[in-house]
């Protein structure tokens, strides 16, 4: 349960994909230029396309209802049936998105331990198969940038780099996931096409840190992204007037950019702040997500959230002893504080 607590409204801190709209989004959103994009006659969704290729460095982008879904087309475009794709082993892909590499592509994830999430060569290599007879053949390696489930890092394009260069050398391709690359671009300084230059392909998802209502886009070579439109429509992609979509999303990357590092500042004070509450800890947030860690053993998850919800601050359960709280453009400085006097009051009552 969830009420508006003490100080009036909730504060949603659930993530970044519960904001609305702005007034100046819904505007352009209403007066977007049309067409049927599955016969290539969208303009609109022809230039969000175009600015987001150009942006990660690549030749083509497409436009997806979700990220799910050009995830799962990027794993259908590089691989086979009874493939093996190597992963960290807290990937969103991996837990969050209904074992669909084995339900659609047939191909079985191989897992490795990462340190917080930013890889390198060396978490990779020794999962790659030896390339005989006997083994499953490696079709693909998986990354994922900002980290979810570690807490938003940013994994390093240093270490990045280095895993291309695994992958050239072993012929075998690269995917990122980059939902919220924005927020690691916005963190570390690097260019996003430094990040993208990485991996063959790269998704990015508009509707996390960036306001948009819905939308996704994968990004890579033109010949793949030709493959990647066939697999689209198989999957019930196809989208037809979706410039009313796509025109949030040239909106969001003309003025939203630049307010990530605002997010980003408030994760931070949000988790000093929950440092302060007893039974609570949470270390310093590199991007826009914070994960809150439950010290008492009288502390539940799922009692901390109710709890928390009632006094006015919505989160997460994010495992057996930690919340996750997203900071975005519908929280202000204001909101931060509220939810810090919330989460404090709420573990008090838990606490007894």
């Amino acid at each position: 349960m969830t009420g508006e607590g003490a100080e009036g409204r909730a504060v949603d801190l659930r993530s970044d994909t519960v904001t609305r709209p702005t007034p100046a989004m819904r505007e352009a959103v209403a007066g977007a230029e049309v067409g049927d994009d599955v016969l290539g006659e969208d303009p609109t969704v022809a230039r969000l396309e175009d600015r987001v290729a150009a942006l990660l460095g690549k030749e083509a982008a497409l436009f997806f209802p979700s990220g799910t879904q050009a995830n799962q087309t990027a794993l259908a475009v590089h691989t086979e049936p009874g493939d093996e794709v190597v992963i960290e082993e807290r990937a969103h892909v991996f837990h969050y998105e209904h074992a669909a590499p084995a339900a659609l592509s047939g191909v079985q994830l191989r897992t490795f331990a990462s340190e917080g999430g930013r890889v390198d060569r060396r978490d990779y290599e020794p999962a790659l198969r030896p390339g005989d007879r006997h083994h499953p053949r490696t079709g693909l390696l998986w990354a994922e940038n900002t980290h979810n489930d570690h807490g938003g890092v940013v994994a390093p394009v240093d270490g990045l780099r280095e895993v291309r260069g695994l992958g050239r050398e072993r012929g075998v391709p690269v995917h990122l996931d980059g939902a919220r690359l924005w927020n690691a671009a916005a963190a570390s300084g690097t260019a996003m096409s430094a990040f993208a230059a990485c991996a063959d392909t790269v998704m990015v998802s508009l509707s996390k840190g960036l306001g948009c209502p819905v939308g996704s886009l994968l990004a890579g070579p033109a010949a793949t992204m030709e493959r990647a439109w066939v697999v689209r429509k198989r999957l019930g992609g196809g989208m037809r007037q979706s410039g009313l979509l796509a025109a949030a999303g040239l909106h969001a990357l003309d003025r939203g950019l630049d307010a990530l590092t605002e997010d980003h500042r408030r994760a931070r004070r949000l988790a000093e702040g929950a440092n302060g509450i007893r039974g609570l800890s949470a270390p310093e947030p590199e991007t826009n997500i914070v994960m809150i860690r439950l010290e008492e053993a009288a502390l539940e998850p799922g009692d901390l959230v109710d709890a928390a919800g009632e006094e006015g601050a919505r989160l997460l359960p994010a495992g057996p002893r930690r919340l996750r709280a997203v900071t975005h453009r519908d929280v202000d400085d204001g909101d931060v504080e509220r939810a810090i006097r919330a989460l404090d009051r709420a573990a008090a009552a838990c606490l007894g």
